[in-house]
């Protein structure tokens, strides 16, 4: 009977513990929380959700600190979960894989995604693997020094400029402005692109002469930011955007990248 209680003790004891932990984590690896990191970009690295991070980790918000241990809920290999502004093209952009073979992997027969979906990576290509280098004609592939702040100007710029443009516009035209901070012909940072005043007084972006830069950005718009940060350029290498309409024949006459909702962006 001794041996009986004993073990029986033993048993609450462990499932004690387990209770104790954040649901999912038992299973889950581990990360550990580097200086500028969010829970939207160790979502991405690990091919899961922020919401999925929250409930693992019993949080109820953004707030996370350097140092600080997260479960990371198990995914399994070669998949990736759908997350809001997820395009079957940027997800390609980011395994190095054609969004067509992604399509064909999942037996799907649209471009229809959405958030939470499971997709299989073909290849078995686990989530986080690096995206394939993005062609940028003569534009530097290194990376741009950016600051928080940086971030957010260049989500407001996008907010401002694309609010109303679907996900992909919004990330090409972040790729714009970093474009032009590696070209050599403009300045060399986000603040200076973006406030940029040309030897006639003309600025080079609208909101900034009418004041939207200084409305605060979309969620949206901020992972747009982020994703041309992270090397996404829908554009290849792009350094103009217009609306299409706009009759300007300087704009007009350049070679055109591509045509991306009312934008046309050019080199």
């Amino acid at each position: 009977m001794d041996r009986f209680f004993t073990g029986f003790r033993y048993l609450l004891s462990v499932a004690a513990i387990f209770l104790l932990l954040p649901a999912g984590a038992a299973a889950a690896a581990t990360h550990t929380v580097s200086p500028g990191e969010s829970l939207y970009l160790i979502s991405r690295a690990y091919g899961t959700t922020v919401d999925a991070l929250r409930r693992a980790n019993g949080i109820y918000g953004d707030l996370i600190y350097p140092g600080q241990k997260l479960y990371i809920p198990d995914e399994s290999p070669g998949t990736y979960t759908v997350q809001p502004g997820d395009t079957l093209y940027l997800i390609g952009l980011r395994y190095g894989l054609t969004y067509q073979s992604i399509k064909a992997a999942n037996g799907l027969t649209g471009d229809i995604i959405y958030p939470g979906q499971k997709l299989v990576i073909p290849g078995n290509r686990s989530a986080g693997t690096s995206p394939a280098p993005v062609s940028r004609g003569t534009i530097s592939s290194g990376p741009v020094n950016y600051s928080r702040s940086d971030v957010d100007l260049l989500a407001r710029l996008i907010t401002a400029e694309a609010d109303s443009e679907s996900y992909l516009t919004k990330v090409a035209v972040g790729a714009v402005v970093l474009n032009r901070v590696k070209s050599g012909i403009f300045p060399n940072s986000i603040p200076g692109v973006i406030y940029q005043v040309d030897e006639t007084g003309s600025y080079q972006f609208e909101p900034v002469l009418n004041g939207w830069i200084n409305r605060p950005a979309s969620e949206e718009a901020r992972r747009a930011a982020l994703d041309a940060l992270n090397g996404v350029d829908p554009t290849n290498g792009a350094l103009y955007f217009f609306e299409s309409w706009v009759p300007n024949s300087w704009l007009q006459s350049r070679p055109v990248s591509l045509i991306l909702d009312s934008f046309t962006f050019t080199y």
